[in-house]
């Protein structure tokens, strides 16, 4: 499968591994940098969709392409005691919530989230920091739900809230809904062939594989369906992308 030519916000990383390996805060410090990031990757969403359609799929690789070892990065865990205890319970009585604009908000367990038709992909997860791992992801498409929960027409945006925080801040994430609707939009409870470890964001976390490491939320508590992302915690759309500048769109 062809690759988009275009240069990435990874790319333009990747490219000065160096520097961002070794200094990848004091490179985010720069308002000239991050203007930079922000600025490629507003036009890379638009070439991306302009040249390749809505629906061009990702890379998917074959097992003997899996990587032996695959981080965990960011969250590995989180202290909230309701967490934990669905932790110890094994997820039996853990519900995703599925509301906003939607005619018919959802709290679906675990079980129903895999009685789903379920997408098995194996793909590659890429870092902002530089780093590269294939892994093998299986869980329902993203866009069952929202079928089912029946989304307004009103609805541009889909929010992912999570159970881990930094600081006091709760992690989340959101994506349009071409993203929402992609083939490859899934919310895997499987990795690897087996359960999603709480290091890599138990019960379910977001794959969204047309973008960067970020935007895979994980520890997903609750899908929101929203008209803007005007007021929701710092308004840009995403945890980093409102304390670290990050761009919204993270395309590959």
């Amino acid at each position: 499968m062809s690759r988009s030519p275009i240069f990435t916000r990874r790319g333009l990383l990747v490219g000065s591994s160096g520097l961002v390996l070794a200094g990848c805060d004091k490179l985010n410090e720069s308002p000239g940098f991050r203007s930079l990031l922000i600025g490629s990757e507003k036009l890379h969403q638009r070439s991306q969709r302009l040249i390749g359609g809505h629906e061009p799929l990702a890379r998917e690789f074959a097992e003997r392409d899996m990587s032996p070892e695959f981080r965990a990065n960011g969250s590995r865990n989180v202290a909230d005691i309701g967490y934990q205890q669905h932790v110890l319970d094994k997820f039996a009585n853990w519900s995703l919530i599925v509301d906003g604009l939607v005619r018919r908000p959802l709290a679906l367990p675990l079980t129903a989230l895999q009685a789903l038709p379920q997408r098995v992909q194996i793909t590659r997860h890429d870092c902002v920091e530089g780093w590269s791992a294939i892994g093998k992801w299986q869980g329902p498409q993203l866009s069952h739900l929202l079928n089912r929960a029946e989304i307004l027409p009103s609805a541009r945006y889909i929010v992912f809230h999570c159970a881990d925080r930094f600081g006091t801040t709760p992690y989340y994430e959101s994506i349009d809904l071409i993203d929402a609707y992609h083939p490859q939009t899934i919310l895997a409870w499987r990795m690897n062939e087996q359960p999603l470890p709480v290091a890599h964001g138990a019960p379910i976390r977001l794959r969204v594989e047309r973008q960067l490491g970020y935007k895979q939320a994980k520890y997903v508590m609750r899908i929101e369906a929203r008209s803007s992302l005007a007021g929701l915690y710092g308004g840009r759309g995403g945890y980093w992308e409102d304390v670290g500048d990050y761009a919204w769109y993270a395309g590959i």
